[in-house]
């Protein structure tokens, strides 16, 4: 008897036809210029403002810069969380529903999420290590990446608040679009 497992062997990796390249995969994006994403953070800060957070967070929403490079993506996470941490927490499930009813919601939930756990995960990384590159620890316990606050942390509010608004969105985002938006959300191969 031959001692080849043969369960074990990656038939896909033998046949060079089979195998699809990221490009592939990957939807292309346009490239967008990190002055068109301040500007936009700066569009949503008004609407903040004036005290429209819907408006604030659907445009920052339907304007998702896949195309942008890494710095222009850090700032329009920070404008998104930054628009969630001003929503209260009574408002996040008829704000969220409102949205889902909408031609576009499910969309925008999905990117939503995508927002969430990218927030999850630099907060995260922030605080399992003592000194994160571009990120500086202030007084106050607020800590700030490249001029923008902590990821998902308001003012005032110390590590464990930040995390906490961020799984109440994802708590609300389940609750008003089922599982449905995390199964889309891992599949999909444009990141935020």
């Amino acid at each position: 008897m031959a001692t080849i497992n043969y369960r074990l062997i990656d038939v896909d990796a033998l046949d060079p036809e089979s195998a699809f390249p990221a490009e592939l995969l990957t939807p292309p994006c346009d490239p967008i210029p990190t002055s068109e994403i301040q500007s936009l953070a700066t569009h949503c800060r008004q609407l903040l403002q004036r005290g429209d957070q819907e408006a604030a967070l659907v445009a920052a929403l339907e304007n998702v810069p896949y195309g942008g490079d890494e710095h222009g993506k850090e700032l329009h996470l920070g404008t998104v969380l930054e628009i969630l941490c001003s929503i209260k927490a009574v408002e996040m499930s008829p704000l969220l529903g409102r949205l889902y009813a909408s031609p576009s919601g499910t969309e925008l939930l999905d990117v939503l999420t995508k927002y969430l756990y990218k927030g999850m995960a630099r907060h995260n990384n922030s605080t399992s290590s003592t000194s994160t590159p571009g990120v500086s620890v202030h007084a106050t316990g607020v800590s700030s990446a490249s001029g923008a606050r902590e990821y998902g942390v308001a003012p005032g509010r110390g590590d464990g608040g930040g995390m906490s608004v961020l799984l109440s969105w994802h708590e609300k985002i389940v609750e008003v679009a089922g599982t449905g938006a995390i199964v889309r959300v891992m599949t999909d191969r444009r990141t935020v």
